[in-house]
């Protein structure tokens, strides 16, 4: 894509693989990465009433899952900016007004006019370089009520030189260069800095990937 505006990472999809997200994840995880995403959104403890916003929303994979457990008063508020994924999140709630898409980067400051009790952060922040990640988790930080949780669904911390060489492949390939920094950080002490605390993390995928719960004080 020649207006990528992080020509070195592969968050940024063409349009074809936009189109065709989540059945390729499907088909290259095959399958577990859709089971993971399960037990993920079973681990977020939603309660019925919750307010969720959904930074780097995608198709809506996760906040179908999500609506799942709100009621009528509760609430998702997807984020995005890829035309083709909007398309995809807009089909799947068009008669679900707990639901809404807004068009809005997440790596820029912005400011909505209300408070989330839960922001989750699926598969994005490690295919940024690492100061526009502090800007991402700011704003989430900015938008959640006191006492939310943020919900950072991510590669975990792991050294790639000493796991086995066939996971290594499939990292090599799969991922773009920001990802080979982002393992290497202690994102407990990152969150806790910016004023994170109680933290919670769960393992999926032979603990390679991470749901990381952090409580905003």
């Amino acid at each position: 894509m020649k207006d990528k505006i992080y020509p070195e990472s592969r968050i940024e999809l063409s349009p074809f693989i936009s189109r065709h997200y989540d059945r390729i994840l499907a088909i290259a995880s095959l399958g577990r990465f859709h089971r993971s995403i399960k037990k993920t959104i079973e681990s977020m403890n939603i309660q019925e009433e919750d307010q969720i916003l959904d930074m780097g929303c995608g198709t809506g994979l996760n906040a179908q899952l999500m609506s799942e457990y709100l009621n009528a008063q509760g609430g998702i508020l997807g984020m995005d900016i890829s035309k083709e994924m909007a398309l995809q999140f807009q089909r799947r709630f068009q008669e679900d007004g707990r639901v809404l898409y807004v068009n809005q980067r997440i790596d820029l400051p912005f400011r909505l006019e209300r408070k989330f009790d839960k922001v989750l952060i699926s598969f994005v922040v490690h295919g940024f370089p690492h100061e526009i990640r502090h800007v991402i988790l700011g704003n989430a930080l900015e938008h959640l009520q006191d006492g939310g949780s943020l919900f950072v669904l991510d590669w975990s911390e792991f050294d790639l030189d000493a796991i086995p060489v066939f996971h290594r492949a499939v990292f090599k390939t799969v991922e773009c260069k920001y990802a080979f920094d982002y393992i290497k950080h202690d994102w407990k002490s990152i969150l806790k800095e910016m004023g994170f605390v109680a933290f919670k993390e769960q393992f999926f995928l032979k603990k390679y990937m991470r749901l990381l719960e952090a409580v905003k004080a």
